[in-house]
C-alpha cells in the first residue's frame, strides 16, 4: 500500500508540474499553427509570473492577479506579432528578444518596486489561488484504490489546473472543428490561397499570437499565484524552452500535446523525488544530476525518438501580400 501511496502522491505532483508545460505548449500549438514560430515562451511566462504576482500582492485578488498575468502576457505576444508580422522580422530572433526583455525587466521591476533580489514578497490571504475539494472527496478518501485517487489526483488543486487540462479538449475543437481553426491553420500552410478566398492572412496569425500570450501568461500566473505564493527571479527556469520542446515532440497536435507534457512532468515529478534518495548499486546521486534529469532526457526524447517533425509549411515565412 506504500507503494501505491507513493505512486499517487508522485502522480499528484506531476500533475501539478505539468499544468505550466501544456498551457505554454498549447499556447506555442496556436501561435506555430499559425505559421508564426514562437522560442519566446519562456519571456512570455516569465513576464506573467511576474505581473501576477505583483498585482497579486499589491491588491490581495488573486483574480486581479490572474487576469494582470495573462494581459502581460497579451502585451508581450502583441510586440511579438508587431515585429514579426507587421515588419516582418525574423521570428526567432523577436522571441529571443522576448526573452532577454521579460528576464531584464522583471529582476529590474522587481528590485525597483519591492527590494528583494527581484522577487516580490510572500503574497497576502486572498492573493493565491488554493485547492479545490470535489464533490464527495472527503467521504472516498478512505475507500481503497478509488479513494486516494479522487481525493488526491483527481481533487485538490486549484482552477488553473482544471483550466489547463479543459483546454485540451477544448483546443482539439476549436482548431479542426470550427471555421475559425480551419483558418488558423490554412494560414499556417498556404497563406496565399487563404488571401485569395479574401482572408486577413496576418489578422488570423495577430489573432494566434494573441492567444499564445494569453496562455502564457495564465501559465506564468500559475507559476506564482497558484503553484507558489510569489514570484521568484527566473523561476520560469527555461518551462518555456520544455514546452516547445513538448510542442515539438508532441508534432503539434493538441492530444499528443498533453501526452508528451505529463511525460516531462513525471520527469520533473521524479527528480524532485529522487534528491536524497540513494539508488541500488549507484548510490546517492548528486542533486544537479537529478536536477537536470528532465533537460537530458528533453534533448534525447528530441534527438532519438520522435522521428522527422514537419511543422507548418509556412511556418517562420512571414506574408507579404501580392499586389
Amino acid at each position: 500500500m506504500d507503494i501505491f501511496n507513493n505512486l499517487i502522491f508522485l502522480l499528484d505532483s506531476m500533475v501539478r508540474l505539468t499544468v505550466p508545460l501544456l498551457l505554454a505548449a498549447l499556447a506555442g500549438l496556436y501561435s506555430e499553427r499559425s505559421g508564426v514560430f514562437d522560442i519566446g515562451l519562456e519571456g512570455k511566462m516569465l513576464a506573467g509570473a511576474f505581473g501576477a504576482a505583483s498585482i497579486a500582492y499589491l491588491t490581495g485578488n488573486m483574480w486581479l492577479g490572474m487576469f494582470a498575468g495573462i494581459g502581460i502576457g497579451i502585451v508581450m505576444a502583441l510586440i511579438h506579432g508587431i515585429a514579426s508580422i507587421t515588419f516582418r522580422g525574423n521570428q526567432i530572433i523577436a522571441g529571443v528578444a522576448i526573452n532577454f526583455l521579460a528576464a531584464g525587466l522583471t529582476v529590474f521591476l522587481g528590485q525597483s518596486w519591492f527590494k528583494q533580489g527581484g522577487n516580490t514578497p510572500a503574497l497576502p490571504e486572498g492573493g493565491r489561488f488554493l485547492a479545490i475539494e470535489l464533490p464527495f472527496a472527503d467521504a472516498l478518501k478512505d475507500v481503497p484504490i478509488i479513494g486516494p485517487i479522487y481525493y488526491e489526483l483527481i481533487s485538490g488543486h486549484n482552477i488553473i489546473v482544471y483550466i489547463a487540462f479543459a483546454m485540451v479538449p477544448f483546443t482539439y475543437w476549436l482548431l479542426f472543428k470550427t471555421r475559425f481553426g480551419l483558418r488558423l491553420r490554412a494560414v499556417g500552410e498556404n497563406p496565399k490561397a487563404v488571401d485569395t478566398a479574401g482572408i486577413n492572412v496576418n489578422l488570423m496569425r495577430f489573432k494566434a499570437v494573441l492567444i499564445c500570450g494569453a496562455l502564457t501568461g495564465l501559465a506564468g500566473a500559475y507559476l506564482s499565484i497558484a503553484l507558489s505564493a510569489g514570484f521568484v527571479k527566473n523561476m520560469t527556469a527555461g518551462m518555456g524552452f520544455i514546452a516547445l520542446a513538448a510542442l515539438i515532440f508532441a508534432k503539434w497536435r493538441p492530444l499528443y500535446v498533453l501526452y508528451a507534457t505529463l511525460l516531462f512532468g513525471f520527469l520533473n515529478a521524479s527528480q524532485i523525488r529522487l534528491q536524497g534518495v540513494e539508488l541500488p548499486i549507484i548510490g546517492e546521486v548528486p542533486v544537479q544530476a537529478i536536477q537536470a534529469l528532465p533537460y537530458i532526457l528533453t534533448v534525447v526524447l528530441l534527438a532519438g525518438f520522435i522521428g522527422k517533425a514537419v511543422g507548418p509549411k509556412a511556418g517562420g515565412i512571414p506574408y507579404v501580400k501580392e499586389r
